[in-house]
């Protein structure tokens, strides 16, 4: 290897440090990216919504609960379900998902106690963000984790 000045050595130093640092950033964006790890598939909310509501998403029986995760009214107003509409009943599917996934991180599975046991929920029924949920957020520009 020939002998290089010190200035040169000092500016490839620095040029490497650099590449090596945006290399890091680079990997380190998608994992800062990524949403919530406690939430469930759209499989899994279209199941629990089955087994509450028959899939009926607008649903309004007057048992108190409303659309097709059957909601409490003060339930849909502690997770910031007015954002999108007054009531359960009058939000849209995917709303209503965003909302669940929010009382699913509060309260677990527990929130909906008959079906998620019927359905055998659990911690490991938590992991990812439905598509549904990222579609509406990327055309929505909702933050992830806000209410």
């Amino acid at each position: 290897m020939a002998f290089l000045p010190a200035r040169t050595r000092a500016r490839r130093a620095a040029s490497g440090a650099l590449a090596a640092a945006f290399t890091a950033i680079a990997l380190l964006i998608p994992l800062l990216s990524t949403g919530p790890a406690n939430a469930a598939s759209d499989r899994t909310w279209n199941r629990l919504a089955n087994c509450e509501s028959s899939k009926r998403w607008h649903i309004n029986t007057g048992n108190g609960y409303y659309g097709g995760l059957q909601f409490s009214p003060g339930t849909w107003r502690a997770y910031g379900g007015r954002k999108f509409a007054r009531m359960p009943h009058r939000a849209r599917r995917v709303q209503q998902v965003i909302i669940a996934q929010r009382v699913l991180h509060g309260q677990g599975w527990g929130a909906w106690p008959a079906c998620s046991r019927r359905l055998g929920l659990s911690a490991r029924h938590k992991d990812g963000v439905p598509r549904s949920v990222k579609r509406y957020r990327h055309n929505h520009r909702v933050a992830a984790g806000g209410r």
